[in-house]
């Protein structure tokens, strides 16, 4: 189940000289999806440093690459949170071309932690993240 799609284009910026998404670009994409999920349920990323003190920081990433993405393709970014430990969160991620097939090019996994702003020591996920 997915709980959230952001759209984005491929840029000459996010490309090699072939026109070929550089592979480690699709990280990018992907913390991007993250950020609009968040900004969705109404948190600014800037504004849980202040307050409540929390940032969330990646602590692994596992990436499938499948299928390349292109100069000007048109690709959705899916978001499903899972709930991990009481610090811990797992982001199942998907990239698809946006197209008539939706083929998908990029399956990832990435896991973060929740941590103090200040000190950076872990902290409890507030429910209100979930």
């Amino acid at each position: 189940m997915i709980d959230f799609v952001h759209r984005t284009r491929v840029y000459w910026e996010d490309t090699d000289g072939g026109g070929v998404v550089y592979y480690a670009n699709y990280l990018k994409f992907l913390e991007r999806a993250r950020t609009e999920w968040l900004r969705e349920r109404g948190h600014s990323q800037a504004l849980l440093a202040v307050e409540p003190g929390i940032l969330f920081m990646v602590i692994g990433v596992n990436v499938e690459y499948h299928a390349p993405a292109r100069l000007d393709d048109l690709l959705e970014v899916s978001v499903r949170y899972e709930p991990d430990t009481r610090t811990t969160a797992r982001f199942v991620q998907q990239v698809r071309r946006a197209d008539e097939a939706m083929r998908v090019l990029v399956d990832a996994q990435v896991r973060v932690v929740c941590v103090d702003s200040k000190s950076l020591r872990p902290r409890r996920i507030a429910e209100y993240l979930q």
